[in-house]
């Protein structure tokens, strides 16, 4: 909604915004862009009132603002609509979609496609550190999107990506998420078979190569597709893969023939995936090898991926947007590779709709033992997930110690800082978990840890 904000008013709108709470990196991203964002929520907002609103997916019936629009009828749509509508109707298409690694490699596509100097124009769910912001407007035919399986909005329920009508995509992984939204599995293959559905005969699709989920939604693509990853027979096969102190390499095969070697300063496995499907989607579009491996190299982050908040006394403090418990597996085990022989602290906010439920409770327990020191605050917003459904923190500390492994339930960050600052030491590398401003435990745990100095 941020970045939509932002390319409205690059194309000349007056633009305002509402939320509940803003919080970092979005409400400086706004506050940078002169877009005011009134909070809380108060049909006041509305005053004057708007020629058009747009609504957000997190915006049901019952919000002040939306029951307003509703009385007054004021012309309402809904984000990928209006996207559609205003900026995609004219450019070639690029969606990256997936469960796992769409942000990362939606960000990695665009740096490529601006290195080689083709001015994309791109949406991302978070912000870029090599544009240094969530979206560009370009001169370029190309459009490169973020896909979101998550439901329009409170009018249309269906998937944001059905909306985005792609020449070419990314499937990145297909596993169970959205528990609010998403009955089962098969609901969510059900989705992605459906933007699958929507490539035309002349584009791409670009597929992991792991996961009898992806094998189901690709199986009826009408265009070409090629698969990328670690399997024997993967045309875009990636060997070799090294992890060192600043950065990570390795070596694609395409078609059994030796392609390239890449590298870039991310850390992880799944990084090296990420960056592997965007080199096979730009070779594509007959972007030169050349071109995508100095792109690589230089390719910075995203906010909120594994990115460094602070180092105090030589403790790393690092923020990760922590959203199901295969990404949070991901992210400790590339935090490994980075710091080996550090002591490993895992840090979560059960907060996304999933981590809220139980549904993943044995496999968030499986990922968080990889941690050497893990911490766990309480369920966000608990009363809105139906008591039968809810994470039961109990219960995850009681699997959690049969992997072998302690773990403290502490209430709130303000517990935790309190409790935990001073057992850290220098070599710490502390992962904060949560897709959410986690009250504020960013900018508190590292004032605290200079205080103890």
């Amino acid at each position: 909604m941020a970045s939509l904000a932002g390319m409205l008013k690059q194309r000349g709108f007056h633009v305002t915004g509402s939320d509940a709470a803003a919080y970092p990196p979005m409400s400086d991203f706004l506050r940078d862009l002169n877009i005011p964002v009134a909070q809380p929520f108060d049909a006041r907002n509305l005053d004057p009132q708007p020629n058009l609103i747009v609504i957000g997916n997190a915006i049901s019936r019952g919000n002040v603002e939306l029951e307003h629009v509703l009385d007054q009828r004021i012309p309402f749509c809904s984000l990928p609509q209006l996207l559609h509508d205003e900026f995609l109707r004219s450019k070639e298409v690029l969606v990256v979609a997936g469960t796992h690694g769409k942000t990362t490699t939606t960000s990695i596509l665009a740096w490529i496609f601006h290195s080689a100097g083709l001015d994309p124009s791109f949406l991302i769910g978070g912000i870029a550190e090599n544009f240094g912001s969530s979206f560009h407007l370009g001169a370029g035919k190309h459009f490169i999107l973020e896909g979101d399986e998550y439901d329009t909005a409170f009018f249309d329920k269906g998937p944001k990506f059905l909306h985005y009508f792609p020449d070419s995509a990314i499937l990145t992984s297909v596993e169970f998420d959205h528990a609010d939204i998403y009955r089962d599995l098969d609901a969510v293959e059900t989705a992605f078979k459906r933007l699958v559905n929507l490539i035309p005969r002349r584009g791409r699709l670009i597929a992991f190569d792991s996961g009898d989920s992806v094998e189901r939604c690709i199986a009826k693509a009408f265009c070409p597709g090629d698969r990328y990853g670690s399997q024997t027979a993967t045309g875009w096969k990636i060997s070799n893969l090294r992890f060192e102190t600043d950065r990570t390499r390795w070596q694609v095969m395409k078609g059994g023939e030796f392609w390239a070697e890449l590298e870039m300063p991310l850390a992880g496995e799944y990084n090296a995936w990420n960056a592997t499907a965007a080199a096979a989607l730009a070779s594509s579009y007959e972007i030169p090898i050349a071109d995508i491996q100095e792109a690589l190299k230089t390719f910075k982050s995203v906010k909120r991926r594994l990115e460094v908040k602070a180092q105090v006394n030589g403790i790393t403090i690092i923020d990760d947007f922590a959203h199901h418990p295969t990404a949070i597996a991901g992210t400790l085990k590339a935090l490994r590779g980075r710091y080996p022989g550090s002591r490993l602290w895992a840090i979560l906010e059960p907060r996304s709709n999933t981590l809220r439920r139980r549904v993943l409770q044995s496999d968030l327990a499986r990922s968080l033992a990889q941690a050497d020191e893990i911490v766990v605050a309480g369920v966000f917003r608990s009363e809105a997930v139906p008591e039968n459904e809810r994470m039961q923190l109990p219960e995850l500390a009681a699997e959690i110690r049969n992997h072998g492994k302690q773990i403290r339930l502490l209430d709130d960050a303000d517990a935790i800082v309190r409790t935990i600052a001073p057992e850290m030491r220098s070599g710490d590398v502390v992962a904060i978990l949560s897709n959410g401003g986690f009250g504020g435990i960013y900018e508190k745990l590292p004032a605290r840890l200079r205080e103890l100095k």
